[in-house]
């Protein structure tokens, strides 16, 4: 996810760019709203009961989490992981620094430290690791489209 990280870094001088044929959204949207999704799923791993984990079988999961791919205009963010109407540059710096640091501690979290995604269900960490490699893929993808079709 570094590469992730330095991409969306890169990104945020392109954070006003907005091509309504790809995404209603601006640029800043996209980073803003991956790097909630990062810290926010960061903080409910780290404050979760691990003994409450239970391995289930989620075809959509499967399917997504095989092929690395996370089909666009089919998920509804939650309010928590929703960007603000005004979004600072400042901000998204700020996230982006809290991203870097909570990834790294993800590692120390316990195994089964998990989260409820809506679609996905309870994923623990080492799922939940894979579903922010792709979550974060899919939106630096969408910016990757408003930029070349600009």
């Amino acid at each position: 996810m570094d590469s992730q990280l330095y991409d969306i870094a890169y990104l945020i001088q392109f954070r006003d760019c907005v091509n309504a044929n790809v995404s209603e959204a601006p640029i800043a949207w996209h980073l803003d709203h991956s790097l909630k999704v990062i810290n926010k799923i960061h903080d409910v791993l780290k404050s979760s009961d691990s003994t409450v984990y239970e391995k289930r079988f989620n075809l959509v999961r499967s399917f997504s989490f095989t092929f690395g791919f996370i089909p666009r205009g089919r998920g509804e963010s939650p309010g928590s992981v929703l960007p603000p109407n005004d979004i600072k540059t400042e901000d998204i710096l700020s996230q982006l620094e809290i991203a870097r640091e909570n990834l790294s501690e993800l590692s120390s979290l316990e195994l089964n430290a998990n989260f409820i995604h809506p679609v996905f269900g309870q994923l623990n960490k080492k799922q939940a690791k894979r579903f922010l490699k792709i979550h974060t893929k899919h939106h630096l993808k969408i910016i990757q489209d408003i930029l070349r079709k600009e």
